[in-house]
């Protein structure tokens, strides 16, 4: 399957290291629907929007008491930040993503044989119920807030498999911390450690300097879930992954790990999102692909109008396919722009 071109920067349009370059304003009655939606019930609460096209702020507002300096929570747009981390490892020989992960607890057992490539994927085949429902029996749940909180690697780790590995897709917040503790122990970095090593090689290169990323007690990044970030510097995340790995002209992260990102990952028939690895696609239409948090959290990257857009809120889970039919909506008001 050949994967959407991914836009060049425009001539002329600095990179957003320092600030972001304003480019025209939409059309009123795209602005007019972006403006409602911060007062839109079905909804819930809107914080943020932001659309960057052509490398240019287009559109940006925030809910009260909020500004471009408020920083939100990510939830499992995390993941693909997590994911540009192991790709920084991979593109200096650190890991092999088809390679068995090396996860000491596995070994001499069935779960020995899977892959790293499996767990971005969400194909491992481990145990895992992701499900946000108080009450209801998850393991998301306790990962985060329960048994597993102290440990989130440890306690997924522990999961038995339930399928064979690469045989059933299932989305596992739980398989993202096993990838940071991979990445931890393969870096010798925990905690503080690893905190610096993600703003020396991550963050601080693309200008971020509003992230706080969030440890367990055993110094595990929660990949899973937690990066509090500005609506601004995701902006900037996605757009290096709208760029192809690109920054300040230069290569960044390896353009083949950024189409392994958005690549597709055979998924149930009943999912109305594809997945690639530790990135959704199809949000924005074809070819589009997007870091999805919990409540409503977006970074959208749209390779053929050359826009990323995040969203920030806290939608009901119940209304979640209004936002994504909102999103959708918006999407088509700029292809029609």
């Amino acid at each position: 399957m050949a994967l959407a071109p991914l836009p060049a920067q425009p001539a002329g349009t600095p990179w957003p290291t320092v600030d972001w370059p304003v480019g025209a304003p939409l059309p009123p009655e795209l602005t007019a629907r972006l403006d409602a939606a911060f007062g839109d019930e079905r909804l819930g609460i809107t914080d943020a929007v932001l659309v960057i096209q052509g490398g240019r702020v287009r559109y940006e507002r925030y809910g009260e008491e909020l500004d471009h300096q408020s920083r939100f929570p990510s939830w499992s747009k995390a993941k693909s930040i997590t994911q540009a981390l192991v790709g920084l490892a991979v593109a200096e020989g650190r890991l092999d993503v088809h390679a068995p992960a090396d996860v000491p607890a596995w070994k001499g057992d069935e779960r020995a044989a899977i892959t790293l490539d499996q767990l971005l994927r969400m194909s491992s085949g481990l145990k895992f119920v992701e499900d946000y429902v108080p009450g209801s029996v998850s393991d998301v749940i306790e990962m985060l807030f329960g048994a597993g909180k102290d440990d989130v690697a440890g306690y997924a780790i522990a999961q038995p498999l339930e399928h064979a590995p690469d045989s059933h897709w299932s989305y596992a917040s739980g398989t993202t911390n096993i990838v940071c503790d991979i990445l931890q122990r393969t870096l010798g970095l925990k905690g503080a450690a690893f905190e610096a090593h993600m703003r020396q090689a991550l963050f601080e290169p693309l200008g971020m300097i509003s992230p706080i990323p969030k440890f367990d007690a055993a110094g595990t990044f929660i990949g899973s879930s937690y990066c509090f970030c500005t609506a601004r510097d995701f902006a900037r995340f996605g757009l290096l992954y709208l760029r192809g790995g690109l920054w300040e002209d230069r290569p960044f992260l390896p353009a083949a790990w950024i189409d392994y990102a958005r690549t597709p990952t055979p998924t149930p028939a009943t999912e109305e999102l594809g997945y690639g690895a530790q990135w959704w696609l199809g949000l924005g239409g074809e070819g589009a692909f997007s870091a999805n948090g919990y409540e409503g959290q977006y970074t959208l990257c749209i390779p053929d109008l050359d826009v990323v857009m995040v969203r920030h809120g806290r939608t009901p889970l119940e209304n979640k396919e209004v936002l994504a039919a909102w999103v959708r909506t918006v999407v088509e008001d700029l292809r029609q722009a």
